[in-house]
Protein backbone atom coordinates (compact mmCIF):
# COMPACT_ATOMS: atom_id res chain seq x y z
CA UNK A 1 0.00 0.00 0.00
CA UNK A 2 1.47 3.13 -0.80
CA UNK A 3 2.11 5.70 2.12
CA UNK A 4 -0.09 8.51 2.19
CA UNK A 5 0.77 12.28 0.55
CA UNK A 6 2.29 14.70 2.81
CA UNK A 7 2.20 18.55 3.77
CA UNK A 8 2.57 20.35 0.83
CA UNK A 9 4.74 23.88 0.87
CA UNK A 10 6.40 24.77 -2.46
CA UNK A 11 9.74 26.74 -2.79
CA UNK A 12 9.72 27.14 -6.43
CA UNK A 13 10.75 25.51 -10.02
CA UNK A 14 14.45 25.05 -9.03
CA UNK A 15 16.26 22.80 -6.25
CA UNK A 16 19.25 22.76 -5.47
CA UNK A 17 19.22 19.16 -3.61
CA UNK A 18 16.71 16.36 -2.87
CA UNK A 19 17.86 14.54 0.00
CA UNK A 20 16.08 10.99 -0.06
CA UNK A 21 16.43 8.34 2.53
CA UNK A 22 16.01 7.77 6.14
CA UNK A 23 14.15 10.78 8.92
CA UNK A 24 13.89 9.23 12.52
CA UNK A 25 14.49 10.51 16.00
CA UNK A 26 17.65 10.04 17.69
CA UNK A 27 17.59 9.36 21.44
CA UNK A 28 20.85 10.21 22.57
CA UNK A 29 21.83 8.97 26.33
CA UNK A 30 22.74 12.27 28.74
CA UNK A 31 25.21 10.02 30.82
CA UNK A 32 28.81 10.46 29.13
CA UNK A 33 30.58 7.07 28.09
CA UNK A 34 27.52 5.17 29.67
CA UNK A 35 26.45 1.55 27.71
CA UNK A 36 23.18 1.64 26.99
CA UNK A 37 22.65 -0.68 29.69
CA UNK A 38 23.59 2.23 31.89
CA UNK A 39 21.50 4.97 30.55
CA UNK A 40 18.92 6.28 32.10
CA UNK A 41 18.21 9.77 30.31
CA UNK A 42 18.18 10.62 26.97
CA UNK A 43 17.67 13.68 24.81
CA UNK A 44 15.06 13.88 21.57
CA UNK A 45 16.94 15.08 18.13
CA UNK A 46 15.87 15.02 14.70
CA UNK A 47 18.18 12.79 12.85
CA UNK A 48 19.09 10.73 9.59
CA UNK A 49 21.83 11.42 7.87
CA UNK A 50 20.17 12.40 4.60
CA UNK A 51 18.50 14.62 6.93
CA UNK A 52 20.93 16.33 8.62
CA UNK A 53 22.50 17.07 5.46
CA UNK A 54 18.98 18.33 4.48
CA UNK A 55 19.02 20.63 7.27
CA UNK A 56 22.76 21.83 7.03
CA UNK A 57 22.25 22.77 3.65
CA UNK A 58 19.12 24.82 4.34
CA UNK A 59 20.55 26.35 6.95
CA UNK A 60 23.06 27.42 4.16
CA UNK A 61 20.64 28.88 1.95
CA UNK A 62 20.23 26.19 -0.74
CA UNK A 63 16.72 24.99 -1.87
CA UNK A 64 16.38 21.64 -0.51
CA UNK A 65 13.43 19.26 -1.09
CA UNK A 66 13.49 16.01 1.56
CA UNK A 67 11.84 12.83 0.19
CA UNK A 68 10.87 10.69 3.17
CA UNK A 69 8.16 8.69 5.38
CA UNK A 70 6.95 9.64 9.27
CA UNK A 71 4.87 7.90 11.27
CA UNK A 72 1.32 9.24 11.82
CA UNK A 73 1.99 10.08 15.40
CA UNK A 74 3.49 12.78 17.82
CA UNK A 75 7.05 11.93 16.64
CA UNK A 76 6.62 12.89 12.99
CA UNK A 77 4.91 16.09 14.21
CA UNK A 78 7.76 17.10 15.93
CA UNK A 79 9.81 16.06 12.25
CA UNK A 80 7.75 17.76 9.97
CA UNK A 81 7.90 20.96 12.17
CA UNK A 82 11.29 20.84 12.25
CA UNK A 83 11.75 20.64 8.58
CA UNK A 84 9.29 23.27 8.55
CA UNK A 85 11.34 25.91 10.52
CA UNK A 86 14.69 25.41 8.34
CA UNK A 87 12.48 26.46 4.94
CA UNK A 88 13.01 22.66 3.34
CA UNK A 89 10.45 21.67 0.81
CA UNK A 90 8.29 18.76 2.65
CA UNK A 91 5.68 18.20 -0.15
CA UNK A 92 7.61 14.70 -0.80
CA UNK A 93 7.20 13.45 2.74
CA UNK A 94 4.55 10.76 3.31
CA UNK A 95 2.81 9.98 6.85
CA UNK A 96 2.33 6.28 7.35
CA UNK A 97 -0.87 5.68 9.20
CA UNK A 98 -0.14 1.98 10.19
CA UNK A 99 3.61 2.30 10.47
CA UNK A 100 5.46 4.26 13.53
CA UNK A 101 8.40 6.82 13.14
CA UNK A 102 11.50 5.25 13.14
CA UNK A 103 13.50 6.03 16.46
CA UNK A 104 16.95 5.14 17.53
CA UNK A 105 18.64 5.33 20.85
CA UNK A 106 22.42 6.06 21.20
CA UNK A 107 24.97 6.10 23.52
CA UNK A 108 27.03 9.51 24.38
CA UNK A 109 30.32 8.51 23.59
CA UNK A 110 33.28 10.26 21.86
CA UNK A 111 33.97 6.94 20.15
CA UNK A 112 32.14 4.99 17.62
CA UNK A 113 28.89 4.87 19.60
CA UNK A 114 26.39 1.81 20.64
CA UNK A 115 23.02 1.97 18.93
CA UNK A 116 19.65 0.18 19.33
CA UNK A 117 17.35 0.74 15.88
CA UNK A 118 13.88 0.50 15.69
CA UNK A 119 12.58 0.65 12.35
CA UNK A 120 9.34 1.92 11.36
CA UNK A 121 8.17 4.33 8.68
CA UNK A 122 11.66 5.09 7.22
CA UNK A 123 11.88 2.00 4.42
CA UNK A 124 8.15 3.40 3.70
CA UNK A 125 9.53 5.41 0.49
CA UNK A 126 7.58 5.03 -3.00
CA UNK A 127 7.85 6.32 -6.27
CA UNK A 128 4.66 8.08 -6.36
CA UNK A 129 6.71 10.49 -4.31
CA UNK A 130 9.31 11.28 -6.74
CA UNK A 131 7.26 13.17 -9.60
CA UNK A 132 10.12 13.71 -12.76
CA UNK A 133 9.40 17.30 -12.35
CA UNK A 134 11.48 17.35 -9.33
CA UNK A 135 14.56 15.14 -11.05
CA UNK A 136 14.03 17.57 -14.13
CA UNK A 137 14.55 20.60 -11.38
CA UNK A 138 17.27 19.28 -9.20
CA UNK A 139 21.58 19.55 -9.33
CA UNK A 140 22.12 16.74 -6.78
CA UNK A 141 19.92 13.51 -5.69
CA UNK A 142 21.51 12.04 -2.18
CA UNK A 143 21.41 9.21 -0.69
CA UNK A 144 22.52 6.63 2.13
CA UNK A 145 23.46 3.11 2.33
CA UNK A 146 20.92 3.01 5.42
CA UNK A 147 18.45 4.24 3.32
CA UNK A 148 19.00 1.57 0.98
CA UNK A 149 18.65 -1.40 3.77
CA UNK A 150 15.09 -2.58 3.29
CA UNK A 151 12.52 -2.24 0.38
CA UNK A 152 10.62 -0.58 -0.84
CA UNK A 153 12.94 2.04 -0.28
CA UNK A 154 15.45 0.51 -1.22
CA UNK A 155 13.83 0.02 -5.29
CA UNK A 156 12.14 3.07 -4.81
CA UNK A 157 15.60 5.10 -4.76
CA UNK A 158 17.53 3.49 -7.03
CA UNK A 159 14.92 3.39 -9.65
CA UNK A 160 14.59 7.36 -9.07
CA UNK A 161 18.72 7.25 -8.98
CA UNK A 162 18.94 6.01 -12.39
CA UNK A 163 16.38 8.45 -14.18
CA UNK A 164 17.75 11.29 -12.52
CA UNK A 165 21.23 10.81 -13.60
CA UNK A 166 19.66 9.94 -17.06
CA UNK A 167 18.70 13.60 -17.06
CA UNK A 168 21.98 14.49 -15.88
CA UNK A 169 21.08 15.27 -12.26
CA UNK A 170 24.27 14.55 -10.33
CA UNK A 171 24.27 11.46 -7.70
CA UNK A 172 25.71 11.82 -4.51
CA UNK A 173 25.82 8.75 -1.86
CA UNK A 174 27.15 8.70 1.78
CA UNK A 175 28.31 4.87 1.96
CA UNK A 176 27.23 4.93 5.81
CA UNK A 177 26.85 0.87 5.87
CA UNK A 178 26.92 -0.76 9.35
CA UNK A 179 25.78 -4.89 9.57
CA UNK A 180 23.13 -4.25 12.19
CA UNK A 181 20.92 -2.02 9.84
CA UNK A 182 21.85 -4.62 6.89
CA UNK A 183 23.16 -7.52 7.83
CA UNK A 184 23.36 -8.99 4.44
CA UNK A 185 26.31 -7.59 3.25
CA UNK A 186 25.80 -9.05 -0.60
CA UNK A 187 22.75 -7.45 -1.05
CA UNK A 188 24.38 -4.11 0.39
CA UNK A 189 27.69 -4.37 -2.29
CA UNK A 190 25.06 -4.99 -5.18
CA UNK A 191 22.81 -2.38 -4.23
CA UNK A 192 26.18 0.02 -4.15
CA UNK A 193 27.26 -0.97 -7.37
CA UNK A 194 24.55 -0.46 -8.85
CA UNK A 195 24.31 3.05 -7.68
CA UNK A 196 27.73 3.61 -8.27
CA UNK A 197 27.13 2.98 -12.52
CA UNK A 198 25.64 6.07 -12.72
CA UNK A 199 28.98 8.11 -11.52
CA UNK A 200 28.29 9.53 -7.64
CA UNK A 201 30.15 11.55 -5.42
CA UNK A 202 30.66 8.94 -3.18
CA UNK A 203 31.64 9.42 1.01
CA UNK A 204 32.96 6.75 2.85
CA UNK A 205 34.68 6.24 5.85
CA UNK A 206 37.61 3.46 7.64
CA UNK A 207 34.12 2.49 10.00
CA UNK A 208 32.32 2.18 6.73
CA UNK A 209 35.07 0.38 4.50
CA UNK A 210 36.10 -2.02 7.58
CA UNK A 211 32.15 -2.98 8.05
CA UNK A 212 31.08 -2.97 4.46
CA UNK A 213 34.50 -4.18 2.46
CA UNK A 214 36.12 -5.86 5.21
CA UNK A 215 39.87 -4.75 7.19
CA UNK A 216 43.25 -4.29 5.78
CA UNK A 217 42.01 -2.91 2.38
CA UNK A 218 44.70 0.04 1.85
CA UNK A 219 43.40 3.34 1.17
CA UNK A 220 44.10 2.74 -2.87
CA UNK A 221 42.52 -0.39 -2.98
CA UNK A 222 38.84 1.37 -1.54
CA UNK A 223 39.57 3.80 -4.19
CA UNK A 224 40.19 1.59 -6.91
CA UNK A 225 37.20 -0.64 -6.12
CA UNK A 226 34.66 2.20 -5.98
CA UNK A 227 36.24 3.51 -8.93
CA UNK A 228 36.08 0.25 -10.67
CA UNK A 229 32.12 0.35 -9.71
CA UNK A 230 31.57 3.32 -11.54
CA UNK A 231 32.28 6.44 -9.11
CA UNK A 232 34.13 9.25 -10.04
CA UNK A 233 34.73 11.49 -6.85
CA UNK A 234 35.40 9.77 -3.99
CA UNK A 235 35.96 11.61 -0.03
CA UNK A 236 37.16 8.87 1.89
CA UNK A 237 36.81 10.92 5.40
CA UNK A 238 39.98 9.98 8.18
CA UNK A 239 38.76 11.99 11.38
CA UNK A 240 41.08 13.55 13.23
CA UNK A 241 43.75 13.53 10.17
CA UNK A 242 41.14 15.01 7.46
CA UNK A 243 40.00 13.30 4.47
CA UNK A 244 41.31 12.12 1.27
CA UNK A 245 40.14 12.82 -2.08
CA UNK A 246 40.44 10.76 -5.59
CA UNK A 247 38.99 11.92 -8.66
CA UNK A 248 38.89 9.79 -11.91
CA UNK A 249 41.61 10.76 -13.84
CA UNK A 250 43.72 12.78 -11.18
CA UNK A 251 46.33 12.66 -8.57
CA UNK A 252 44.98 11.89 -5.12
CA UNK A 253 44.80 15.12 -2.52
CA UNK A 254 44.70 14.88 1.25
CA UNK A 255 44.06 17.87 3.34
CA UNK A 256 44.35 18.02 6.88
CA UNK A 257 41.32 18.29 9.36
CA UNK A 258 41.24 22.41 10.46
CA UNK A 259 42.16 22.31 14.09
CA UNK A 260 39.88 22.66 16.53
CA UNK A 261 40.45 23.84 20.23
CA UNK A 262 37.65 21.96 22.20
CA UNK A 263 35.60 19.83 20.29
CA UNK A 264 32.10 20.45 21.89
CA UNK A 265 30.32 17.45 20.33
CA UNK A 266 31.23 15.53 17.24
CA UNK A 267 27.63 13.62 16.02
CA UNK A 268 26.60 15.05 12.61
CA UNK A 269 30.23 15.77 11.43
CA UNK A 270 30.23 13.59 8.92
CA UNK A 271 26.85 14.66 7.51
CA UNK A 272 28.30 18.36 8.29
CA UNK A 273 31.44 17.38 6.51
CA UNK A 274 29.33 15.51 3.34
CA UNK A 275 26.93 18.89 3.07
CA UNK A 276 30.10 21.27 2.88
CA UNK A 277 31.52 19.21 0.12
CA UNK A 278 28.00 19.41 -1.71
CA UNK A 279 27.45 23.18 -1.24
CA UNK A 280 30.95 23.24 -2.93
CA UNK A 281 30.01 21.78 -5.95
CA UNK A 282 26.81 23.56 -5.91
CA UNK A 283 28.36 26.62 -5.78
CA UNK A 284 30.58 25.49 -8.89
CA UNK A 285 34.09 24.70 -6.73
CA UNK A 286 37.09 23.03 -8.06
CA UNK A 287 37.01 19.33 -6.09
CA UNK A 288 40.00 20.18 -4.19
CA UNK A 289 38.28 23.28 -2.84
CA UNK A 290 35.02 21.12 -2.00
CA UNK A 291 37.37 19.21 0.02
CA UNK A 292 38.58 22.19 1.90
CA UNK A 293 34.86 23.52 2.53
CA UNK A 294 34.01 20.05 3.66
CA UNK A 295 36.91 20.33 6.26
CA UNK A 296 35.71 23.74 6.88
CA UNK A 297 31.97 22.83 7.60
CA UNK A 298 32.89 19.57 9.93
CA UNK A 299 35.47 22.11 12.46
CA UNK A 300 32.18 24.43 12.64
CA UNK A 301 29.99 21.69 13.71
CA UNK A 302 32.78 20.18 16.06
CA UNK A 303 32.28 23.69 17.97
CA UNK A 304 29.04 23.54 18.38
CA UNK A 305 26.53 21.53 20.32
CA UNK A 306 23.59 19.96 18.14
CA UNK A 307 22.83 21.06 15.54
CA UNK A 308 25.20 23.75 13.41
CA UNK A 309 24.10 27.68 14.09
CA UNK A 310 21.64 29.49 12.17
CA UNK A 311 23.88 31.98 11.22
CA UNK A 312 23.86 30.66 7.83
CA UNK A 313 25.40 34.01 5.95
CA UNK A 314 28.54 34.10 8.34
CA UNK A 315 28.95 30.04 6.98
CA UNK A 316 28.51 30.60 3.85
CA UNK A 317 31.21 33.89 3.94
CA UNK A 318 33.39 31.15 5.19
CA UNK A 319 32.99 28.51 3.08
CA UNK A 320 33.49 30.54 0.01
CA UNK A 321 37.27 31.77 1.55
Amino acid sequence: MNAQSGIYSSKGLSTDLICIGETLIDFIGTQIEAPISETKDYHRYLGGSPTNVAMNMARLGMNVAMISSVGDDGFGDYMLSRFEEAGIDTQYISRTPQTPSTVIFINNTAGTPEFIAYRGADKEIYPNQIPEALLNSSKIYHTTCFALSLDPARETILSAAERAAQQGVQLSIDVNYSEKIWPNRDQAIEALSRYCKWGPLVKISQDDVDRLLGPGLSHQEVFEYLHGLGAQTICFTLGKDGAKLSVVGHEVIQLSALKVEKIMDATGAGDAFWSGFLYGHIKGQKPEKCLSTALKMAAIKLQNVGRIPDYADVISDILND
